[in-house]
């Protein structure tokens, strides 16, 4: 069993930063992606960024050039330094690793940015 535990969430204000992470325990092979998506209430989860293995990553147009993903295959962790925050940020963020082909979620960690 793959456990991910999420840690760094909280309130910050607009334009302010927070940095999330992840940290992968349990029985796995590796991971051949980890990334973060996020749920605001009443919306679909919708994917914040992904990284590969091999270092390869995808961002969600809305947040390039204010989020940065990075993983430690090491400490099977991944990472969101998130900046410049804006109101439309708040949501529950979960974070996403999966190992051959199949996916394991975290609990979520809430992300609440104030005007």
């Amino acid at each position: 069993q793959v456990q991910l535990v999420e840690s760094g969430g909280g309130l910050v204000q607009a334009g302010g930063s927070l940095r999330l992470s992840c940290a992968a325990s349990g029985a796995f092979f590796s991971f051949d992606a980890m990334g973060w998506y996020r749920q605001a209430p009443g919306k679909q989860r919708e994917l914040v960024a992904t990284i590969t293995s091999g270092g390869s990553i995808i961002y969600a147009d809305s947040v390039k050039g204010r989020f940065t993903i990075s993983r430690d295959n090491a400490k099977n962790t991944v990472y969101l330094q998130m900046s410049s925050l804006k109101a439309e940020d708040t949501s529950v963020y979960y974070c996403k690793a999966v190992d051959r082909g199949w996916p394991h979620w975290g609990q979520g960690t809430q992300v609440t940015v104030s005007l």
